[in-house]
């Protein structure tokens, strides 16, 4: 359901930058945004895992330099079936982390310095094994996308104020449609893909570890510091929060409004029932002695 519901966002997401196009251009217009669209995603595909890491000034980790958060990313990788990703240090004090890459064969996940002090290991291994779900589920080739479509809706509406014609089907209101009414759909449907894909990545995270309590606990800690530290490389690049496990901006003006992650008593909430349900699966599949307690 979880795809089929990014698929639809995803379709809905492209047909509003051709009708943009068209709106601005007519069937012209709508073909220029096509090829345009199709540029750009092939461009971020290819290189956004360096412009991600690069944006956040994160260093390549060696086994020898960090041997136990090494093995522990090793090992999750193996229990979710993928290779080894290119694993990666942010030195920063906001406890956060996030994956990138055009396929689970060129993938990297960074954490900060933050996030490796303050949690416990099993807390650090949910948060890797959240983000190795999003590698193996690609969201990370799905965000990219629907960042790259976003970014070129935005610049549709920046043609449409300094170079605004009556070329389109609808005139000078199609232009204004485009300016108002564009970027605002386009960032409103990027949440939508962006929150539906966290949740499946902390489902999927938590089989990976075998601990949804131990992630629903780093999500608590997450929550309670990302909001009171400042990331300065996120500050100055807003457009790539959709990537961390937790929004890294610290909430000033509309951060908040246009969030691209759900609520993080929302998640918790999820998977503490996760952590139920498995539990009760477990017991009954335990063999009771006749008249025993089957909780006890």
């Amino acid at each position: 359901m979880n795809y089929a519901k990014t698929a639809l966002l995803l379709a809905a997401m492209t047909a509003l930058f051709l009708t943009a196009g068209y709106l601005l251009g007519g069937a012209g217009g709508a073909l220029i945004a096509l090829v345009v669209a199709l540029g750009m995603n092939g461009w971020a595909w290819w290189n956004s895992d360096k412009m991600a890491l690069r944006m956040h000034n994160a260093e390549p980790v060696t086994p020898a330099g960090a041997p136990e958060l090494y093995e522990m990313t090793e090992r999750l990788a193996a229990n979710a079936g993928l290779p080894m990703p290119a694993l990666y240090i942010i030195h920063s004090d906001q406890p956060n982390a996030f994956a990138t890459g055009r396929d689970p064969e060129n993938a990297a996940v960074a954490a900060t310095t933050g996030l490796i002090r303050l949690l416990t290991r099993p807390e650090l291994e949910g948060v890797i094994a959240h983000e190795l779900a999003h590698i193996r589920n690609r969201d990370t080739l799905i965000m990219t996308i629907a960042a790259s479509i976003a970014g070129a809706v935005g610049f549709l509406a920046q043609f449409a104020l300094f170079f605004r014609n009556d070329r389109g089907p609808m005139g000078a209101v199609g232009a204004i449609l485009v300016m108002i009414l564009a970027p605002l759909a386009a960032t409103v449907v990027q949440m939508t893909i962006s929150r539906t894909r966290e949740y499946a990545a902390d489902r999927a995270g938590a089989e990976i570890c075998g601990d949804p309590l131990a992630l629903a606990g780093a999500l608590r800690k997450i929550a309670g510091f990302a909001g009171r530290i400042e990331m300065p490389s996120a500050e100055r690049n807003p457009a790539s929060a959709h990537l961390f496990i937790m929004n890294p901006l610290t909430g000033r003006g509309a951060d908040k409004l246009f969030s691209t992650h759900p609520n993080p008593e929302n998640r918790i909430a999820a998977l503490e029932e996760m952590a139920g349900r498995s539990l009760i699966e477990r017991r009954s599949r335990v063999p009771r002695r006749p008249g025993s307690n089957p909780w006890a």
